[in-house]
């Protein structure tokens, strides 16, 4: 039997967001109807002409190896994409991965070593804590809970946590599980603290366009002194509903994608061809699309907001992203297990993303489906 297994990957939990939707699934399977919540993935197919695009790369042929980077188109996009958002990169400064958590795995190889400390703002996506183990760093955490997941009442905390022992600092706005968006008051202090200490932040941006209520993101890289010291992360998985296309990249200083590039060739060798080209479509010509499918997101926010107002429990609003942390009891594990397991509700406890007493809820689902959710919590007395 084979049992040596490295200490590295003892570290590491399973993915809790993966682990309770196959739990659905498997309820599902045996003919349960399950309201799954669990999930970051839109509900929506994607765009005909992102689709459009890989079928004619396909039929064009375009099904060998790239450039280990991303084509040319590509990373051309990407960078003219990101210097419309303010931020000085060119091609070279764009490497194309795919998915971007395999953005943010390579990353986290290239600049994390044994013993190394990266600093967390709770609540934060579960991969991040099982990315950093699997380097042997270790993790300092700053809670933005009591602060109703705003950064900034949580930045002398952060201060404190921020050393010059500190290596990176990860930043998800707007984030997964809470939906939150830093302000920009927030990214100076956390901009003051990256320079006073010589911090390299990770600026997770993978739902960028989902914003609400006319807040924008602003990326961290364009604050003065801070372009040398951000990796920029995004994706085309969320906005474009592109889950399973497998789709990321990161933009950085050259000698970081030159690291970085030697861990992507020799583990995924590049991303997939055809795939590459619908990309090129969806940075270029899906605006329209977007939009839509951001209005129907912030009707839904909206409506699960009200629908458990009515039922007299608060929640903090969130300003982007599809997520919703809903407050439990404090053994939030168990309370996920009732959901699903009395009111066949799905949803993800919020201790997997290091805050108890909450469980997060997608409301990538159509409102009679959020609805119906609700009406099953509170039918089951867990509201």
């Amino acid at each position: 039997m084979i049992e040596n297994f490295t200490e590295r990957v003892r570290r590491v939990s399973p993915s809790a967001t993966l682990a309770i939707s196959n739990q659905a699934s498997e309820l599902e399977a045996e003919g349960v109807d399950v309201v799954d919540l669990s999930v970051g993935e839109p509900d929506f197919d994607t765009p005909e002409n992102i689709k459009a695009a890989a079928r004619e790369a396909l039929a064009a042929g375009e099904t060998g190896y790239t450039p280990s980077n991303g084509i040319p188109a590509l990373r051309e996009a990407i960078a003219a994409k990101l210097r419309d958002d303010g931020l000085e990169y060119g091609p070279e400064n764009v490497l194309v991965t795919p998915g971007g958590k395999q953005a943010l795995f390579e990353i986290t190889q290239t600049l994390v070593e044994a013993g190394d400390e990266v600093v967390l703002l709770d609540p934060a996506w579960v991969s991040y804590e099982a990315m950093v183990k699997l380097a042997g760093g270790d993790l300092t955490r700053v809670d933005t809970e009591p602060h109703g997941f705003r950064l900034e009442g949580a930045l002398d905390d952060l201060a404190e946590a921020v050393t010059d022992r500190t290596t990176m600092l990860v930043l998800n706005s707007p984030g997964n599980p809470h939906g939150m968006v830093y302000s920009d008051d927030a990214l100076a202090g956390v901009r003051d603290l990256a320079v006073e200490h010589d911090v390299t932040v990770v600026s997770d941006e993978i739902y960028q366009e989902i914003t609400y209520d006319g807040i924008e993101l602003t990326s961290i890289g364009t604050l003065e002194g801070m372009h040398e010291r951000t990796i920029t992360v995004n994706g085309f998985s969320k906005v474009y509903a592109m889950t399973g296309w497998r789709l990321g990249y990161f933009a950085g200083p050259e000698p970081l994608v030159g690291q970085a590039g030697k861990v992507h060739s020799h583990s995924v060798s590049c991303a997939v061809n055809f795939v590459q080209h619908a990309g090129v479509a969806a940075l270029e010509d899906t605006d329209e699309a977007v939009a839509e499918m951001v209005d129907a997101f912030a009707e839904r926010r909206d409506m699960l907001v009200e629908a458990f107002a009515d039922r007299g429990v608060d929640v903090a609003t969130p300003e982007g992203a599809f997520y919703l942390m809903l407050p439990v009891d404090d053994a939030d594990e168990t309370w996920c297990e009732r959901a699903i397991g009395e009111a066949h509700v799905a949803t993800v406890p919020g201790s997997a993303f290091g805050t108890p007493g909450y469980a997060r809820l997608s409301y990538a689902n159509s409102k009679e489906r959020l609805r119906e959710a609700v009406n099953r919590l509170d039918e089951h007395d867990l509201l």
